[in-house]
């Protein structure tokens, strides 16, 4: 779910009057692309159609229209990019404004995510990675065996699933096929144990597992020894991020793993468009297991 569909659920909880300025048409070069939605009320403004002097008028119609039309219908406004406002992209946006109610949140559009995610470890480098991909369209579940390793003060979006389960390896089975991988855990037998569960399974969309070229090569050897076919063994990226991004601190390397995942070009997991953590939610238990 996006933040900007919850944010309508909370308003509209709370009374408060609201805005939906979505991008109804596009011609040529443009920020945003059609459907394209965010929220304006009297004192926020939350997602974005692009920025700029575009998106900065769209927030000044829509807090007049709520100021001097409560109960307006909804209202399309075309903008030339480039002789009305100056913006250097050349194309025109037709925005709609519609007032926020019930049915506007009830059939919000669900995004389907760029990817699903099996995010293994709660230490400094998942941590980094998880806020990175707090404001990315994606479904994560962030899985350790320590609960005390995930930050009790920091609130995450709907979209990722805190999970402290033992075994950890058991819960690659739930992820739906063609789910990404991140294997970052504390201990490398651990490690070892994730990543042969998700080489055997092996229709995994994308599979990464921190470490140094040392540690690649003492894991292949093993996992050769066990009898995982060559061809699964050299879909496993390790080390992780995009080369030319230096750096060992974990804000470095969330950095270079959240890009590496973004140019990956993968089929949506079937029903990923839908809640896939509910798949999850719904899976045998494995003792002890807590949805955080």
């Amino acid at each position: 779910m996006s933040i900007e569909r919850t944010t309508a659920a909370c308003w509209l909880a709370a009374g408060t009057p609201g805005v939906v300025v979505e991008v109804a048409q596009t011609a040529g070069s443009v920020p945003r692309e059609a459907g394209t939605r965010m929220l304006v009320s009297a004192t926020q403004a939350v997602g974005t159609i692009g920025g700029g002097h575009l998106e900065l008028m769209a927030i000044e119609n829509a807090r007049t229209l709520l100021a001097r039309v409560p109960d307006f219908d909804p209202v399309d406004r075309h903008y030339p990019l480039g002789p009305a406002l100056g913006q250097c992209c050349g194309g025109a946006v037709t925005l709609r404004f519609a007032r926020l109610d019930a049915c506007i949140a009830r059939d919000w559009p669900a995004a389907a995510p760029r990817f699903v995610l099996q995010l293994y470890g709660a230490g400094h480098v998942g941590r980094a990675i998880v806020r990175l991909l707090a404001g990315i369209a994606c479904q994560v579940q962030w899985i350790d065996e320590r609960e005390n390793e995930f930050p009790a003060d920091v609130a995450l979006p709907p979209h990722i699933e805190r999970v402290c389960v033992d075994p950890v390896e058991a819960e690659v089975d739930i992820a739906p096929a063609g789910a990404c991988y991140l294997v970052l855990t504390h201990r490398h037998d651990l490690d070892m144990r994730i990543t042969e569960a998700i080489l055997r399974r092996g229709d995994f969309g994308f599979l990464g597992l921190i470490g140094s070229r040392t540690k690649r090569a003492r894991f292949l050897h093993r996992y050769e020894r066990r009898g995982i076919p060559a061809a699964t063994l050299d879909r496993m990226t390790c080390p992780i991020g995009v080369p030319g991004i230096e750096g060992k601190e974990p804000d470095v390397i969330a950095v270079a793993v959240v890009a590496q995942l973004l140019q990956l070009q993968l089929p949506a997991p079937a029903g990923a468009a839908q809640d896939v953590m509910a798949v999850h939610r719904a899976a045998p238990a494995h003792e002890p297991r807590y949805v955080l």
